[in-house]
């Protein structure tokens, strides 16, 4: 299996609406997001797989240097030498690759936030430079396109944090802020057992409006010559959007259990919103 081949397999697998976003992609720039989105694979499952911490920062200290061996021509992960393919045509900073291995890190250390400026440098690094890369990948010609990947990123991995707060749970972490658990007087044990409430409907109810607040000011950011070839991001927002609406009418209940969209109305969405454009 060639590198290319094995980064395909890693993202059909995941079912992600990730991989949905790019499934119209010319095949140079499809090839690259995927090899992306392998990467960001790798090293999330190094912290979801792997209950040794010690072990675990183990594993992300060597994809730190797969990325300086990917970017020096050496290379030893197929993801790795996929990565060194496609840098040769798109510009992928391994800073800006590294930072993501950090936020995963910030897992290892951190499972509970007091604030959300606290929680945004999390979602900075996690998901924030993952869209800052695919909109290098995509292509734009006007840098405020930058501030739209910017807070798309952040729009999607609030919404991630909501349909995925009783997962969370259960291996530990509790991403929503305290001081918003405090104000909606949410203490952290009814959502370790899965207790709904009002408040607590309450409480989800204003992190969705916070997620929506970005997604409207990313949208808001993107400027006109760039939205045809951005049309990826926004066919990853209308998937968040209509799997947040569905987390709202189900009045939230996120905590024992995972709410998801089929995937033929993910590929409805993704070529609705790409004919669209």
């Amino acid at each position: 299996m060639n590198p290319h081949d094995y980064c395909q397999e890693k993202a059909a697998k995941s079912g992600s609406s990730f991989y949905y976003s790019f499934m119209f992609l010319p095949a140079e720039r499809r090839q690259a997001i995927t090899a992306l989105y392998a990467f960001c694979r790798e090293v999330d499952d190094v912290v979801d797989e792997c209950h040794d911490v010690s072990l675990a920062y183990t594993k992300l200290d060597w994809w730190r240097q797969e990325v300086a061996r990917a970017f020096g021509g050496t290379p030893t992960h197929p993801v790795g030498f996929a990565l060194q393919d496609v840098s040769k045509s798109f510009s992928l900073p391994p800073e800006q690759l590294l930072e993501i291995i950090d936020g995963m890190a910030m897992d290892l250390s951190q499972s509970r936030y007091l604030d959300f400026k606290g929680l945004q440098l999390y979602c900075y690094r996690v998901a924030s430079v993952v869209g800052l890369l695919a909109a290098e990948i995509f292509g734009y010609s006007d840098r405020q396109t930058l501030k739209y990947a910017h807070d798309l990123g952040l729009a999607f991995q609030l919404t991630n944090i909501i349909r995925d707060v009783g997962e969370d749970a259960r291996r530990g972490r509790i991403y929503l802020p305290i001081e918003d658990l405090q104000r909606f007087k949410v203490p952290a044990s009814e959502i370790l057992e899965a207790c709904y409430s009002d408040r607590f409907e309450a409480l989800m109810a204003f992190q969705a409006e916070r997620a929506v607040q970005y997604y409207d000011q990313a949208f808001a950011q993107l400027p006109p010559a760039d939205r045809k070839s951005q049309r990826p991001g926004l066919v990853m927002a209308a998937i968040y959007r209509a799997l947040l609406d569905e987390i709202r009418r189900d009045g939230y209940k996120v905590l024992d259990r995972r709410t998801s969209l089929t995937p033929l109305r993910k590929v409805w969405l993704a070529g609705w919103t790409w004919m669209k454009g």
